[in-house]
């Protein structure tokens, strides 16, 4: 997925005035080809800043919200796998809000289209399902662009302080584990 993420990057770099058009239709194409949104929306921030690729995000992932809901319309065997998989993944029978499924979106393993559904269950009509679709993806969006442009700026050296850092966190919250032989167990106290 590395490979693929640096070739999109060089691809849009090279493509001139039209990248944004091509980075807005390779959201559509993300579902397609198994990659995570936030992958994406990173690499908008990469590619084009924090405004900007804030604003080409959001259209492309609206545009994705609106094709899936097209798809669930017209393929009701979908509707149906998916609301089993929510079933499973959201155990009570609760409807989730906008503001909800927005945050819910921030969370990288949450499946984006099960969500999605999620908004089409408590939408009245396509274009109730679109604002909030819109609204819900403006957190998403934002928050991994800026991501994306803040790994443009930083120094070689400040990342690998971050990343000795984030190793350090990772060894001092680790699982600590003892173990004894059985002679050391076995030693009578006294």
């Amino acid at each position: 997925m590395e490979q693929f993420a640096l070739g999109f990057i060089e691809l849009m770099q090279v493509s001139g005035w039209y990248a944004p058009i091509l980075f807005i239709l390779f959201h559509l194409l993300r579902p397609l080809l198994f990659l995570p949104v936030v992958l994406i929306c990173i690499s908008g921030g990469v590619l084009f800043g924090a405004v900007a690729g804030t604003v080409y995000s959001v259209v492309g992932i609206t545009l994705s919200s609106t094709v899936f809901y097209q798809l669930i319309q017209n393929v009701p065997s979908l509707l149906k796998r998916l609301q089993r998989l929510k079933s499973k993944v959201i155990k009570k029978q609760n409807t989730l809000t906008v503001s909800q499924v927005a945050v819910l979106r921030l969370v990288p393993f949450i499946h984006f289209h099960l969500l999605s559904l999620c908004l089409i269950e408590i939408c009245v009509d396509f274009k109730d399902y679109i604002k909030a679709s819109f609204l819900s993806n403006i957190p998403l969006a934002f928050v991994y662009t800026t991501v994306g442009q803040w790994l443009t700026r930083i120094s070689f050296p400040l990342m690998v302080i971050f990343l000795f850092l984030l190793a350090g966190l990772t060894y001092l919250i680790r699982k600590k584990q003892y173990s004894l032989t059985l002679n050391e167990f076995f030693q009578p106290n006294g």
